[in-house]
Formats: C-alpha cells, structure tokens, sequence
C-alpha cells in the first residue's frame, strides 16, 4: 500500500518533462491522478501513463471557466500539484508588455486558478488537503532574475500566493506550500544551454521526491513553505 493509496491527486503541467516524472512517482504511491491539459489530443500510452492516470484535453489553466469546469467534474480531491507555467529569457527593454501579461497568465493566473477551485473541491469533503505551487529561484533571490524580469515578477507572485493562502486554509487543514527550483535537467533546457554543466542542475526525479513528501498525509504541520531546491547552481 502506498502512502496515497486510492487518493485523489490533479498535477497540472502533468505532459511535460516535470510532469510526467511526477505522474510516475505519485502513481507508484497509490495515486489517480487527473491531469488537464492545453492540447487538443494527448497520447496518453506514449507518454507512459498507466491506466491510474486520466487526461483532460483543451483546458486553458488561464481560463477561469475552463478551470473551474474541470475541478468541478472532479471526486473529492488530496492534493493539486501546479506544475504548468512557461519561461522567458527577455532583457527588460526587449520584454513587451504583452509578454509580462503572457507570463503572468501562464504561471501566476493558472496556479491562482488552480488553488482557488481545487479548495472549493477539498472544503466540500472536509477532510483538508494538499496544494502545492512552483515557483523558482529568482522569486526567493530576485538578484537571479536578471535578463528574466517577467519571469521572476510572476514566480514571485506565486511565492506570495503560497504563503498568504496557507494562512487562509488553516482552518480548513489544506496546507499549501511551493518548491523553487533553479534550473531543471530537462531536454529542452539542455538544447537551449548546451555549454552549460548539466551535473549542476536540478533532476527532476528530485522535485517529484521533494512533491511527494509535501503531500504525504503525514506532513500535516507543513504549509506556507517556499522550498528551495537548487542543485548545486
């Protein structure tokens, strides 16, 4: 039996390289897991999901009723992982306003989205919960943002978002915490930096560890942390 036997789990974000390394972790703990996700058609079997896992297609996590519709159709919820987001490597004066918007809208809005209708799911059971953010370096170590200012200004806000919502759920016993990661071992990172040193880098099986642990019914005292997990950056 594992530790999230037959329980309830929503990772957001749950197709792409972090994504799909948690699915397996939490999966292997007894979890269903319910991802949604942007596109129109996903493959679940390619990407390795067992039949533990069920995929919702077309949802904009930006888009309130999308959201909402989906957290609705839900059984009642342990836990909501909000893995989805996306980057933008932009010095300021190349950084347009319509980018602020998009990183805002693809990191902060969707895990604010994400919190607020997977807690309207957890308060009708009762029984608390587990929500858990992402956010990253640069929004514990703004210095680490240069060149990424849009970036830094909308994980910042989810750093906040986790710290002021736990407040607000502790009635509720939903704890709420994030990790901040620096820069994740995935393809696409070592395609877009291939000079840099990989072995420094965060794996993403060890985020799926740190996740995991955050959502372990036994963490109950555990809510408003910002974990760091750097590697060795």
């Amino acid at each position: 039996m594992g530790r999230l036997q037959e329980r309830n789990i929503v990772i957001t974000g749950g197709t792409g390289a972090l994504g799909r390394v948690t699915v397996q972790h939490f999966v292997k703990e007894g979890a269903k897991v319910h991802i949604p996700a942007i596109e129109k058609e996903v493959d679940a079997k390619a990407l390795g999901f067992s039949d533990a896992v069920s995929v919702a297609t077309g949802i904009d996590l930006a888009d309130e009723k999308a959201v909402q519709g989906f957290y609705d159709k839900l059984p009642p919820l342990w836990a909501s992982i909000h893995i989805a987001g996306g980057f933008a490597f932009s010095p300021v004066e190349k950084t347009s306003v319509d980018t602020l918007r998009q990183q805002f809208e693809m990191n902060a809005v969707s895990a604010y989205l994400s919190c607020q209708a997977a807690t309207a799911n957890m308060r009708k059971s009762g029984k608390g919960g587990r929500l858990v953010n992402i956010a990253a370096k640069a929004a514990l170590e703004p210095r680490a943002g240069a060149n990424i200012t849009a970036y830094t200004m909308a994980k910042a806000g989810i750093a906040a978002l986790t710290a002021a919502l736990a407040e607000e759920l502790k009635k509720d016993r939903i704890a709420v915490n994030a990790v901040a990661p620096s820069v994740i071992d995935t393809p696409a990172n070592r395609k877009d930096m291939a000079d840099a040193d990989f072995s420094t880098w965060v794996k993403p099986e060890d985020i799926a560890s740190l996740l995991l642990q955050l959502c372990d019914p036994a963490a109950e005292s555990v809510s408003g942390a910002v974990v760091p997990i750097y590697g060795w950056v």
